[in-house]
């Protein structure tokens, strides 16, 4: 049974182009269906999580990370009375902005873009969303309802002081009141997110071997976890015996927050999405004893997997493939391809515009494919 303050697709603020409503899909399961066949979701697949995609058939990347994200925000928006198709459409697309190689492309392009307004990757897919994306005969972008946008836009919060420009710019055509929270959907979204990463992190760290099962079962959740699946199952092999107890990590997140936000969503009185909106805090979190053993477990893997020498080393190699690939595009637009190179003639020789397609055409790359270009146009491979 749908709750009261559930985002209801009969009551949609619509979409910024008008459409006519499919027949047999909601608006919001409409949402959905194009995040999935757009061409940024699909090149998700050879992006980087943690580790450059291809050091390794078993790491996941953004695409596999996205699906486990809407696998869990399933979960809890169904245990929570809240729209499911919102919940996952918000989630699908949560990562479609980011960058090759993951926080380091990110980082690396924020750095040259800072003269022209820095890049953001959740601004990035707002931008992706609503214009980058161009298969429709009517609109750029997608057309996504409203609150699939805000949802992509604010999952983590307000949006609040300087706007990063991909999302004042559309914000500015199309409000999506970034001074307040999600919908307690996308704040579902939000919270899957962190669920799925502490716990796939754990996975591929130890299948990476930058630490142990030893070095883990100390760490609060885990320890616990490890402890009853040896009790139960004393005999079983050691990649069972790993899965089984990560599984049950997995279990205690999401337990927790179904159980922690379902008392916030009572005790907030809120009858409506609006309502949640304009609570002033949010309403889908972790326990506070949960949370406490979350940055526990997320201070381990800053130091012993993100920050590990081996992550390290490569961060540094993939680093200098943006910082080479972007001062080339911007002297020499020339080199991009057909489509890209008739917008820079459109920009007229604004540097801060020839700037931002740079940008979008590097964000969009892949990793394997912004190795290719480097090694194209620089004649070596930094990450050999």
């Amino acid at each position: 049974m749908r709750a009261s303050f559930a985002s209801d697709p009969a009551q949609t603020m619509g979409r910024r182009v008008q459409e006519e409503e499919s027949t047999f899909r909601s608006c919001f399961q409409r949402d959905r269906d194009r995040i999935i066949h757009a061409s940024a979701f699909r090149r998700l697949k050879h992006k980087t999580q943690v580790f450059v995609e291809h050091e390794g058939d078993y790491y996941r990347t953004r695409l596999t990370h996205s699906i486990e994200v809407a696998q869990v925000a399933r979960t809890i928006a169904g245990a929570l009375g809240l729209n499911g198709e919102l919940t996952e459409a918000v989630a699908l697309a949560h990562d479609l902005g980011h960058t090759p190689f993951g926080h380091t492309g990110e980082d690396a392009l924020h750095a040259l873009m800072a003269p022209y307004g820095g890049f953001d990757h959740n601004a990035q897919a707002i931008k992706i969303v609503t214009s980058l994306e161009r298969h429709y005969a009517e609109f750029d972008g997608l057309n996504l309802t409203w609150e699939t946008l805000e949802g992509i836009a604010k999952h983590n919060g307000p949006v609040v002081g300087e706007l990063p420009h991909a999302l004042s710019g559309y914000n500015a055509l199309h409000d999506l009141e970034l001074d307040t929270h999600a919908s307690a959907e996308a704040q579902v979204a939000a919270l899957s997110d962190d669920i799925a990463y502490n716990n796939h992190d754990l996975h591929d760290g130890l299948r990476a071997g930058l630490f142990t099962e030893e070095e883990i079962a100390e760490l609060p959740m885990v320890g616990p976890a490890y402890a009853a699946v040896d009790q139960l199952y004393p005999d079983t092999d050691s990649y069972r015996r790993r899965h089984e107890a990560l599984r049950r990590v997995f279990g205690v997140m999401v337990s927790d927050v179904i159980d922690t936000s379902r008392s916030l969503l009572a005790a907030s009185g809120a009858t409506s999405a609006r309502d949640i909106r304009h609570l002033g805090r949010p309403v889908i979190r972790f326990s506070d004893p949960v949370w406490a053993d979350l940055r526990q477990i997320r201070a381990f893997l800053f130091k012993r997997m993100y920050r590990a020498p081996s992550v390290m080393q490569k961060r540094a190699e993939v680093t200098k493939v943006v910082e080479d690939l972007f001062p080339l595009f911007l002297a020499q637009p020339e080199l991009l391809p057909p489509h890209w190179a008739r917008q820079v003639a459109d920009a007229g020789g604004d540097a801060t515009a020839l700037a931002r397609m740079v940008s979008d055409y590097i964000s969009g790359m892949t990793d394997r494919f912004a190795l290719g270009e480097h090694q194209r146009l620089f004649g070596r491979q930094e990450t050999a």
